[in-house]
């Protein structure tokens, strides 16, 4: 306890003295994010400068090794860290499918080689990922899938189509799973291959959702060359690494669920538009959905600290990372529907300045794939049914 309680007092004094003001400011929603890139533009000095002095001390991704980008801490350390951080309103200085979902699995799967080659360019914010999963015909039963990649001596070629593929268009690599072996089970068969989206024959054509706006691509593949270096793990062996990768996935859009969903508390939101009476919400009913929910999103919080002891106690998440994806999918949805209901007709605006052209609405429709994305709600709640509460015929 007495050296986490020095770490906290050097952490402090570090993000104070290298923490820009600038970057001391809430999130206003998925445009102030820093993805990162071979393309990335900084937005300003501070945000680039940010980035580079937390990628140099290993803090981007802090439980990582040395070695490859990280700093080798403790979960109690990185827990400690995250708290000074979140004291002073730090802004993560990078996000990436790349620190979310391919570096666990590279650190469990990859080689020496690759976790060399790519898991400090992720550190660094130098390359942008995104995950080549679903296809038209192969979505909740993923293993359902049929792009190929054909043995030809020196490398695979690959053809076939992804779609949902989250920032495909601005994406450097892809980390995407292709059948090897036509003649196995589905779930066997399967190999998880990196490559570089700027490759010959690969295209992407983006998905428009009833937002307005949209992640989503369509990815093709025609006859795409990939070096046999770029297959992690064992061949025909993939869905081990699918699967893993799956929990850090929906641990992931769980965990930010809850507590993304507005750049300020819900109360203000609705003190500003639905009125007071005597500094309390005038409506009775609104204000108890409120504290509901902040209820329900500090029990949350506390499930993701569970879930982050198990790893600790090196259980995994396994079948757990349901219960967070499907639960946090559902706060995030509750709360954008509550700003909606504070904001009264002012919430449908949809274009226009004064409404930054319909933040709320759009973000409110966007939260509706929060239930679909990372798998449906009614796949989560099969596994929580089969593997969890061990329901008779679930």
């Amino acid at each position: 306890m007495a050296d986490l309680e020095t770490f906290r007092a050097e952490a402090g004094a570090w993000l104070n003295a290298n923490c820009p003001p600038e970057m001391r400011v809430p999130f206003d929603g998925e445009d102030a994010i820093t993805w990162g890139g071979r393309n990335w533009v900084f937005r300003s000095e501070a945000e680039k400068v940010w980035l580079e002095r937390m990628a140099a001390k290993g803090w981007t991704v802090p439980e990582w090794p040395r070695e490859y980008g990280g700093a080798s801490l403790s979960r109690d350390e990185a827990k400690v860290l995250r708290e000074e951080m979140g004291k002073r309103k730090c802004r993560s200085p990078v996000e990436s499918f790349g620190i979310w979902m391919l570096g666990p699995a590279l650190l469990k799967y990859g080689s020496h080689e690759q976790k060399l080659e790519h898991l400090p360019k992720i550190a660094r914010g130098e390359i942008r990922w995104c995950q080549g999963y679903s296809e038209p015909g192969a979505g909740s039963d993923l293993a359902s899938l049929q792009t190929k990649a054909e043995d030809k001596g020196d490398h695979y070629l690959v053809n076939g189509q992804k779609i949902w593929t989250s920032y495909a268009d601005k994406a450097d690599w892809i980390f995407c799973l292709v059948r090897t072996n036509k003649d196995a089970p589905k779930h066997e068969g399967i190999s998880f291959l990196l490559f570089d989206m700027a490759s010959a024959g690969v295209t992407t054509a983006p998905i428009t959702l009833i937002s307005g706006a949209s992640p989503f691509c369509q990815t093709f593949f025609s006859d795409v060359k990939v070096p046999k270096g770029n297959l992690v793990g064992q061949l025909d062996k993939g869905w081990d690494i699918a699967k893993y990768l799956l929990t850090h996935e929906r641990d992931m859009i769980g965990g930010g669920s809850g507590g993304m969903f507005a750049s300020r508390p819900l109360g203000q939101i609705a003190a500003q538009y639905a009125g007071q009476d005597g500094g309390v919400l005038e409506d009775g009913m609104l204000r108890a959905k409120i504290a509901q929910l902040e209820l329900d999103a500090w029990a949350f919080s506390l499930a993701v600290d569970r879930g982050r002891d198990l790893a600790k106690a090196g259980q995994g998440l396994g079948a757990y990372s349901s219960v967070l994806k499907y639960y946090g999918a559902e706060v995030n949805k509750r709360a954008l529907e509550l700003v909606m209901d504070s904001m009264g007709s002012d919430a449908l605006e949809w274009e226009g300045k004064r409404s930054k052209e319909g933040k709320t609405a759009r973000d409110w429709l966007r939260t509706k794939a929060n239930s679909i994305e990372g798998g449906t709600n009614e796949v989560q709640l099969n596994i929580i049914a089969k593997r969890i509460l061990a329901l008779p015929g679930a």
